[in-house]
């Protein structure tokens, strides 16, 4: 006679799951402001005494400061109020694990001081770096410039953009072919290896320069270089940012084989990069493969590869 309870038979079990979607609406001023805060207290400790900048080395013997700390702080605080239903990943927050990351379908991809090493050789050449990610791509990247006083920015479908006191413009990557001599080729000042000398040795009489930071993929973003080869050791969060402004700019990143974590080549670098592949995000391992940005081509890529 009870009202007793229903016992259900695992087939009989109803699915109780359910879809639900969130509409955010994002700002990219709210986004250029939060870079530029950060990148003002980067600058303030920057040009306080090198005794206050609390410099330790991590785990991977990378170096940590407390701009690096203080930047991670304001992003992560204004990114919460801005967007709290979307996650953030940051080079100086624990990693999520990827079982949970991937399924991810928006998250926020930060690197608040790219470049500290740039920032201890006090020679101006570090960013901050803010991407908005969906799935394995950026769709919004912010790149602030502290010492120059510019910021770059891209939304897809938007195309890119350089803030600077001067006002605002649209930026454009350069137009080339592989066979003109004295493209413009930057590289890492610290990761000339053998394979980038080895990508170097196939065009005619380029011109290298080197800077640090993302500030390489700005370079080839804004036309002021035509080719950035990096065959070493980045992450994702190193990038994500400025490949959004470089593909908006109509240039492009593409991968150019695997490597483990000390830079050493898993593909061969030529063969892959012809298959012209554009990197990808939020893989298990947040190391990049090979890449290299490239400006306006006006041909597809040859390396002498058969």
């Amino acid at each position: 006679m009870g009202g007793g309870l229903s016992v259900l038979r695992g087939e009989e079990t109803p699915d109780y799951s359910m879809e639900i979607q969130l509409k955010v609406e994002l700002q990219v001023e709210d986004i250029i402001a939060t870079a530029q805060a950060a990148g003002r207290a980067i600058l303030q400790i920057y040009n306080s005494e090198a005794s206050t900048w609390e410099v330790q080395m991590k785990s991977d013997a990378s170096p940590l400061t407390r701009a690096d700390r203080e930047a991670n702080a304001i992003i992560c605080q204004a990114l919460q109020n801005i967007s709290p239903h979307i996650p953030i990943i940051s080079e100086e927050n624990k990693l999520t694990p990827h079982a949970v990351r991937q399924k991810f379908q928006y998250y926020w991809l930060v690197d608040p001081l790219d470049g500290t090493k740039e920032f201890l050789k006090r020679n101006g050449q570090f960013t901050v770096n803010i991407a908005l990610m969906c799935g394995t791509a950026p769709v919004m990247g912010v790149v602030d410039v502290p010492c120059q006083g510019k910021t770059y920015w891209a939304v897809k479908g938007k195309g890119a953009w350089l803030r600077s006191a001067e006002g605002q413009r649209r930026i454009q990557a350069a137009d080339f072919a592989f066979e003109d001599k004295g493209l413009k080729i930057v590289a890492s000042s610290s990761h000339l290896n053998k394979e980038t000398e080895e990508f170097i040795a196939l065009f005619q009489s380029p011109e290298l320069v080197q800077v640090g930071s993302s500030l390489k993929l700005l370079m080839v973003a804004e036309g002021a270089a035509h080719i950035y080869p990096r065959l070493a050791p980045t992450c994702e969060w190193d990038i994500a940012a400025a490949d959004i402004i470089v593909r908006e700019a109509g240039g492009a990143v593409l991968q150019a084989g695997t490597q483990d974590n000390k830079g050493n080549p898993l593909q061969d670098w030529k063969e892959e990069l012809v298959k012209e592949a554009a990197v990808v995000y939020n893989k298990e391992d947040v190391l990049n493969p090979y890449f290299v940005v490239f400006g306006k081509r006006k041909a597809p890529i040859s390396t002498g590869s058969s």
